[in-house]
């Protein structure tokens, strides 16, 4: 065992991304309240002090500098203080999607090949055998206080995240310590941070949309408080008891908080900022949130797993020309639309965007190829569609996978969907396009209505010829009684609906 003093030592050789994080806070917010889990809560200093038992812990099971360590929890403090250990030890997390199966969870192993898993007792058993598992609330994690000195080392991996795989199987993603620090800078730029303050982990910690708060919040001696799966009222019961003040949420979540029956029910003016992001959001739904949260500054990011956040729309940007768009980029992102050849599109023009700057992925994981295909000219491909006004707002038209291209004209789905959600029987709805002989493909639209609410596929199609083009009508509609599939994100999985009708079909069209 380490000296008391070598111990010291150590918290002050700390790694990169824990010496502006965890490490600041437990300097300058010594007894603030850092973690909060039911009726459990922890001080930046108790927190500091956990997080270097748990890397003693880890680096006696033999855990070093480059190995990867798989996380398959729920939101929780157990998820945060493991994150921060392997931080410290300059160890890779592997945060999984804790809704995977253990099918596509022995894929991502297979792939990541960690050194060990923790997984909670709730989640799948993965049956590919690694050299060190733990299950928590089965065998506690042994800590003591102890731990070595940490590395200093800006280009390490920290964390390998792989995507949601909507468009196609999950890559992992490598992600340096340089490259969160920059989300966290980004994040100070879109959400500015003030001392203090309760931040609210609903989206699952595991997403990049979530994933640098865990890093913002100590930095700035903010709380942090976690629950295990969104649900509208523990949110608004979570949001009124903590007094949180800010938060992120993705599309799908906004939309059952804005139809929730209860929220008048609930004090939620410490709600000070609502950041969202992770897939299109309709007008609409911007609009009704407006309605039921008027005190709530919103703010968008658009970003990929690959890229950190890319570009913002803050509050006081949301005005009716630009509910379609993500906002700007931040300083020290370069973000570009281009052509096929990778040249300049005119102001206006729809192309795929792509992106420069420190916080874009070091690569994928075991996949060379894959990474040269994802660069150009140093400038990441992110795969959306999209184009920029004369102003510099980016407004995304849709994944360039989701694109639907009949009769030779191009039909953004998000577009459509933005039509159907105004609609007010429509809950979700979900647009693509599926094989046609003679058009190449036709556009496609599931959708789940409201509770108590009928609709016909010819009065939505009515409803729709008010405000789109003739080509860009959904020409086959399906109403569902459940919610429609999505990943662990929140996002609506496009694949799972489409697969089925492109099965033994090969594309009509490019």
């Amino acid at each position: 065992m380490e000296s008391p003093a070598a111990f010291n030592r150590g918290l002050l050789s700390l790694t990169m991304i824990h010496t502006h994080s965890l490490g600041r806070a437990a300097r300058y917010h010594a007894g603030a309240t850092a973690l909060v889990s039911g009726a459990s809560r922890s001080t930046f200093q108790q927190l500091h002090t956990r997080v270097g038992s748990i890397a003693a812990a880890l680096a006696r099971n033999r855990f070093e500098v480059g190995d990867r360590l798989a996380l398959l929890l729920p939101n929780e403090t157990e998820y945060l203080e493991l994150i921060y250990a392997c931080a410290w030890l300059g160890v890779t997390a592997v945060p999984l999607n804790a809704r995977f199966s253990a099918r596509e969870i022995d894929r991502v192993l297979a792939d990541a090949t960690p050194r060990g898993l923790i997984r909670h007792s709730t989640l799948p058993a993965p049956t590919l055998r690694l050299p060190w598992q733990r299950v928590l609330d089965l065998e506690p994690l042994e800590v003591r206080d102890d731990c070595r000195a940490a590395i200093y080392d800006p280009e390490a991996i920290l964390a390998l995240i792989y995507t949601s795989g909507t468009t196609g199987r999950p890559k992992g993603v490598q992600l340096t310590h340089a490259a969160v620090l920059a989300d966290v800078d980004h994040v100070n730029y879109w959400l500015p941070y003030r001392q203090g303050g309760v931040y609210l982990h609903a989206a699952p910690l595991f997403h990049i949309a979530d994933f640098p708060f865990m890093f913002a919040a100590p930095a700035f001696g903010t709380c942090q408080v976690t629950i295990p799966k969104f649900d509208p009222q523990v949110f608004c019961d979570i949001v009124q008891r903590e007094r949180v003040t800010r938060t992120v949420l993705v599309p799908t979540m906004i939309n059952l908080l804005t139809q929730f029956e209860g929220l008048a029910d609930y004090d939620l003016s410490s709600l000070v900022e609502l950041g969202y992001g992770g897939s299109p959001i309709a007008p609409e739904l911007i609009r009704r949130a407006r309605r039921v949260l008027p005190h709530v500054k919103l703010v968008q990011v658009y970003g990929l797993s690959e890229t950190g956040f890319v570009t913002g729309l803050q509050d006081h940007e949301h005005i009716e020309s630009r509910l379609l768009s993500c906002g700007r980029s931040c300083p020290g992102v370069d973000v570009r639309v281009v052509d096929a050849s990778g040249k300049d599109v005119p102001l206006g023009k729809p192309g795929e965007l792509v992106v420069r700057g420190a916080n874009v992925m070091h690569g994928y994981w075991n996949s060379p190829d894959q990474t040269q295909l994802a660069f150009r000219q140093e400038m990441f491909r992110t795969g959306d569609i999209g184009y920029q006004d004369a102003d510099g707002f980016v407004f995304i038209l849709d994944r360039s996978k989701d694109m639907i291209v009949t009769g030779g004209e191009n039909v953004y789905s998000g577009e459509v969907e933005a039509v159907i959600y105004q609609h007010p029987a429509v809950r979700e709805a979900a647009v693509f396009g599926i094989p046609d002989p003679q058009w190449g493909e036709l556009v496609m639209a599931c959708v789940v209505l409201k509770p108590g609410i009928t609709l016909s596929a010819d009065d939505l199609v009515a409803y729709c010829r008010r405000f789109l083009a003739g080509y860009k009508i959904p020409r086959r509609i399906e109403f569902s009684a459940n919610d429609l599939p999505k990943s662990g994100s929140g996002k609506i999985l496009k694949r799972s609906l489409r697969e089925p009708f492109w099965a033994q079909q090969k594309r009509a069209v490019s």
